[in-house]
This record gives structure tokens, sequence and C-alpha cells, in this order.
């Protein structure tokens, strides 16, 4: 009874969630293997996966920053040709304004120049029309009066030379009373 009651005593002072040293000692060891290689072999491997991720990741957004900013210079750029475009089609528009401004001046004054032809010539027409008109009625005036003469003289005024000399006589002496004139 003496052993089993050793056994039974050993039993109750072991406590059965501990495990026995060599079991803590050798789990200890396998432990520090693990970790050493796992430091030794893995984490550097891991690292290096890590950095060069990294290092693509970080390429990637300086390229992606880079492209971003060309396209923004090349958005300023566009801005900046539209908006050179819209001042030339400003000036274009500004100019074709003022040479349709000139072109219309320019048909104005020469419409104004025919029209002024046009009535200068149309008085020199009235003019000689005019001259014409005196003319004739100085010729018939002159005729009805040598024809009144003969027929109060009774007798016959044929002289042409006296004729023509009575008629301007008359004529002069008519234009004076009436202020009728040939050249007015």
């Amino acid at each position: 009874m003496n052993t089993i009651h050793v056994l039974a005593q050993e039993a109750e002072d072991k406590n059965p969630l501990l495990p026995e040293t060599y079991d803590i000692v050798w789990s200890l060891i396998v432990t520090v293997v693990i970790a050493f290689v796992f430091y030794k072999y893995v984490v550097p491997r891991l690292m290096k996966v890590l950095n060069e991720r990294s290092d693509k990741i970080e390429g990637g957004i300086a390229k992606a920053e880079a492209a971003q900013a060309e396209a923004q210079a090349t958005l300023e750029q566009y801005q900046q040709q539209l908006a050179e475009a819209r001042l030339e089609a400003a000036r274009i528009r500004e100019e074709a304004r003022t040479q349709g401004q000139q072109i219309l001046a320019q048909l104005r004054s020469e419409a104004q120049s025919e029209a002024d032809r046009i009535v200068a010539s149309g008085h020199a027409q009235l003019e000689a029309q005019r001259q014409q008109i005196v003319t004739e009625l100085r010729a018939e005036l002159g005729h009805t009066a040598v024809d009144l003469a003969e027929k109060i003289i009774g007798q016959s005024v044929s002289d042409e030379a006296k004729q023509a000399a009575s008629i301007d006589r008359f004529l002069t002496e008519l234009d004076e009373k009436s202020g009728i004139g040939v050249g007015r």
C-alpha cells in the first residue's frame, strides 16, 4: 500500500494542467529553432516581397501623379488654346463688323455720288431743254412779232437783216422788263 499511497500522493501533488519539465524544455528548444528559421529565412523573404510591392505601389503612385500632372498641364494648355481661339473669333467678328460698316459706308458714298451725278445730269439736261425752249420761243416770238408788225404797218418787213435786228431789240427790251433771261 505504500507504493500506491505514494503514487496517489504524487498524483495529488501534480497539477494535471502543467506539462512535465522535459516537455517544456523540448518545446522551448523547438520554438527557438522555429523562430530562428522563421527570422532567418522567412522574414527576410517576406520583407523583400513586401518592399517590392511597396516600391511598385509607390512607383505606380508616382507614375499616376506624373500622368495626372501631365493631364492637368495638357488641360490647361487646351483651355489656353480655347481662350485664344475665342479671342481670335471675337477679333475676327469685330474685324468683319468693321469691314461691313466700311463697305456699307463706301456703298452709301457711291450711291450718293451716283445720285448726285444723276441729279447733276438731270439739271444739265433740264437746262439744255430750257435753253432750247427759250431759243425756240424767241424764234417763234420774233416771227409772231414780225407778222404782227406787218399787219399793223401794213407793209412787208421782209429784209432779213432788219427783221433780225428788230427781233433782237424787241427780245432784249422784253428780257429787261420781265426779268426772263437765257442764262438765268
